[in-house]
């Protein structure tokens, strides 16, 4: 206590914030990469004029919050305030658009990933790269607001991602982490900056050329993992800090977004390696030995946070309306006069998922609040449906529902282990999902017919890995590579579980996928019989 109270003390303490989509945290490490306080803050996305958005005061009012709520339990726990840290690291959900002025304010009210209205433009752009351009990506939206003739276009003098936004008012630094960029524009994997055949393709469409910014300017800056990304100014240090006490000086390393302080987190940056974050939004990333066979538009070609092509499986949709069905079960038990509590539930239904039928029973789910691109789905509808000799139980129900959060992950999964025969030694998992200790780890590992790990970390999440990007950029010996820092200095001696795949359990994921695909039309056909 003496220990860690001193480090504080001293400054030597590394911090890691990021905005998730439910959630904004912060982590604090010590010199051993162990969390020692942490602060967060809970917030919703909403939906306004048809977008998916986080108001800019809900941004700054959320880090201000969770900051106050770090600076509370470092102390009550230790007695000392912060008032300089040795590094700080910020991460935000993945890529979006949030175009600003010349004075650094927003166009447009963010756009966040969960939006499925850049249809035209990822298609366009897709065929004019021979790249996939996911709707998303950064590119996507700007072109779709370029096609859509919207004002504020012109104005644009930075475009960047939530992290990106934040890097920049805290710092004046307009950069970006090589794995954030790569959701905004493609990656070379030789130079680790924006393509360049690819921007010289974007700059001569007709449309673009009425502009006179370039790509080129309005991008951030794409920095490696370890390099220096800018000093928190006074302003800064202010937006971050209501009480005052943070010093101006701090380092702060390059942007990252949730899927590169995943990767992190899980120790699967090196070749070979996944992981899959499963929360509000559910993704696989798997370090490619070789390029894709072919271009797929259910996967993404992104890189980690040092520049390696990864390829990903993105969905919007994973444990939203699993957790909306838990929420009315708490709501029968409350009326009940049961009190139980909600971690307590979780645990008592998902376990029950074990016990249904290996396929659910005959019954299938879609737990899509908004589009899915992966599955061809512009707008989403939760919807359960079941045929009248569906074995109705709750152990089916909950194993369908589960298999319902994973199913579109599984069908973009199957195209690259099974068609493009990717190979990859072990998945790690982390996220909510996981938290029943083997339910949503050996669903997983059904639906990817591949031994998942869960690491003690796990629940740790985004910002710790955050906060070991920062870590790495500080602590770092000469010429140590982030693959080389993470498995020898943060993870070596940590243990987990691995779940290999029961057979019966992926043959009745493959049944019930198989259903699944079947009712999507149903699944369409609700999203334009119930407009929004």
């Amino acid at each position: 206590m003496e220990d860690k109270r001193q480090l504080i003390a001293d400054g030597r303490a590394v911090l890691g914030i990021e905005f998730g989509s439910t959630r904004i945290k912060a982590v604090l490490i010590d010199e051993r990469h162990a969390p020692i306080a942490s602060g967060a803050h809970d917030w919703e996305n909403q939906l306004v004029d048809g977008i998916w958005t986080y108001s800019d005061a809900q941004i700054w009012d959320g880090l201000r919050d969770c900051y106050q709520k770090l600076l509370a339990d470092v102390k009550e726990t230790y007695g000392v305030s912060i008032t300089k840290l040795a590094a700080i690291g910020f991460s935000g959900m993945m890529h979006g658009y949030i175009a600003l002025d010349e004075n650094k304010n927003m166009l447009v009210p963010f756009r966040t990933w969960r939006n499925t209205t850049t249809g035209e433009a990822a298609e366009k752009l897709t065929k004019l790269f021979s790249f996939h351009i996911p709707q998303r990506w950064s590119i996507a939206h700007l072109y779709q607001a370029i096609l859509n003739g919207e004002e504020h276009v012109g104005q644009i003098r930075c475009l960047t991602t939530l992290a990106g936004y934040i890097q920049w008012k805290l710092t004046g630094e307009n950069v970006l982490g090589v794995g954030e960029a790569s959701g905004m524009f493609p990656i070379d994997a030789k130079t680790k900056t924006y393509q360049k055949r690819m921007m010289e393709q974007f700059e001569a469409l007709d449309e673009v050329k009425a502009y006179q910014w370039k790509l080129e300017e309005i991008l951030p800056k794409v920095l490696p993992a370890g390099e220096p990304a800018g000093t928190l100014t006074e302003e800064g240090a202010k937006l971050l800090d209501a009480s005052g006490q943070l010093q101006a000086g701090i380092l702060l390393a390059p942007p990252e977004g949730d899927a590169g302080t995943g990767m992190a987190a899980t120790n699967s940056v090196a070749v070979r390696t996944g992981n899959v974050s499963a929360g509000t939004s559910v993704f696989a990333m798997v370090v490619l030995e070789e390029p894709l066979k072919a271009v797929h538009e259910e996967l993404d070609l992104v890189a980690t946070p040092s520049g390696a092509p990864v390829a990903m499986v993105h969905c919007n949709n994973c444990t939203s309306d699993l957790n909306a069905w838990v929420g009315l079960f708490r709501e029968f038990a409350k009326e009940a006069g049961l009190d139980i509590d909600t971690d307590a539930l979780f645990t008592l239904l998902y376990k029950k998922a074990l016990e249904g039928e290996k396929d659910g029973g005959g019954m299938v789910a879609f737990n899509c609040f908004s589009g899915e691109p992966v599955i061809g789905l512009e707008e989403g509808r939760p919807m359960f449906v079941r045929k009248p000799d569906a074995r109705m139980s709750l152990s089916n129900f909950m194993r369908t529902h589960l298999y319902a959060s994973l199913a579109a992950l599984k069908i973009g999964c199957d195209i690259l282990l099974k068609e493009e025969n990717v190979r990859v030694d072990t998945i790690y998992g982390h996220g909510g999902l996981f938290k029943t200790k083997g339910v949503g780890q050996g669903i997983l590992a059904a639906a990817l017919n591949a031994p998942v790990s869960v690491m003690e970390t796990a629940g740790e999440g985004g910002p710790w890995g955050m906060a070991l990007l920062a870590s790495y950029m500080v602590n770092k010996e000469e010429g140590e590579s982030l693959e080389h820092y993470l498995s020898e200095r943060v993870f070596a001696g940590m243990t987990g579980s691995i779940m290999q795949p029961d057979e019966e359990d992926v043959k009745g994921f493959d049944r019930y996928v198989k259903r699944y695909r079947a009712a999507l039309a149903a699944e369409k056909a609700a999203g334009k019989a119930l407009p929004l």
